[in-house]
């Protein structure tokens, strides 16, 4: 089960770059990563997840390391990143999928949910807050602007991609070290990064989908609602993120419930892959709840 298959993969008009794993009859599960990461992201589930015969795809999502880098900001709206994955699903052959979602990931999985439920079994969702929940925070929580401003420096044009680069992107190795506990991030793994960083036009790519915020919309015909049966895992000492977020997510959710881990950060499956590991496959494996808890 441990073979990586490194596949490109055609789906609403561009190219993914997606990493698979275990037997192919199996259940399919689909990793979705946050910024600033890749596929690299979900090594620790990726193995697990085969081992127990899931088959298992993690995606580069547009504009990172290997897949298609379109040119406008637009380009990033959270509506084709949410048609990037629906299509994938398509490409797959696969009825329905369990989707898992990490930061932007998650925040991408939760679109999913909303506009094409038809296409999930399951929900997991790993420190990404419903866009709802977090829009609603930032209007009534100075706070939570406070943690959050950086997405203000993301919004001007070139520069973070200049200041990120230099010295062998110091800058945003140094944002991934301290936002972590201690060695969670090898050398090695950092390196890898480094190599994904580096991919011509990624960075500016990767932050354009915190620029194409500014741009974005919620259609009036996604519903608010997740139908599907959703798991939220919560690291609390994110610095980016607060835990209230967390329960706000899951009031938006008709069956949803949710595991905060106190001594994780924004990191959580790099910092506790078995716990979270553990958590993943046994929300897979249970029947559907009738009510949320």
């Amino acid at each position: 089960m441990g073979i990586q298959e490194h596949k490109y993969i055609e789906t609403n008009g561009i190219k993914l770059h997606v990493v698979q794993q275990g037997p192919e009859n199996g259940q399919l599960v689909i990793l979705l990563h946050g910024f600033p990461e890749f596929w690299y992201g979900w090594s620790n589930q990726m193995s697990e997840l085969a081992n127990k015969g899931f088959r298992v795809w993690a995606p580069d999502q547009r504009g990172y390391n290997l897949s298609d880098k379109p040119k406008k900001v637009s380009d990033y709206r959270t509506d084709h990143l949410a048609a990037d994955v629906a299509g994938l699903i398509k490409a797959s052959g696969k009825e329905k999928v369990v989707l898992v979602g990490h930061d932007w990931g998650g925040i991408v999985a939760w679109r999913v949910a909303r506009e094409y439920p038809e296409l999930l079994r399951k929900l997991i969702i790993l420190n990404a807050p419903h866009e709802l929940a977090m829009s609603n925070k930032l209007l009534t929580h100075p706070l939570q602007i406070l943690k959050s401003s950086y997405i203000a420096f993301f919004q001007l044009r070139g520069i973070p991609e200049k200041i990120f680069s230099m010295s062998n992107w110091k800058a945003i190795e140094k944002a991934l070290v301290s936002s972590s506990r201690k060695g969670t991030f090898s050398e090695e793994d950092l390196q890898k990064y480094r190599t994904a960083w580096s991919q011509p036009g990624a960075m500016r790519s990767m932050i354009n989908w915190y620029r194409a915020i500014i741009s974005n919309y919620t259609s009036s015909d996604v519903p608010s609602r997740v139908t599907v049966p959703t798991f939220l895992v919560w690291g609390a000492k994110d610095r980016f993120l607060g835990p209230e977020l967390a329960s706000k997510s899951l009031e938006f959710c008709d069956d949803g419930r949710g595991v905060l881990l106190g001594e994780a950060t924004h990191w959580v499956h790099h910092e506790e892959p078995e716990r979270v590991n553990k958590l993943i496959l046994g929300f897979i494996s249970e029947e559907p709840l009738c009510s949320s808890t």
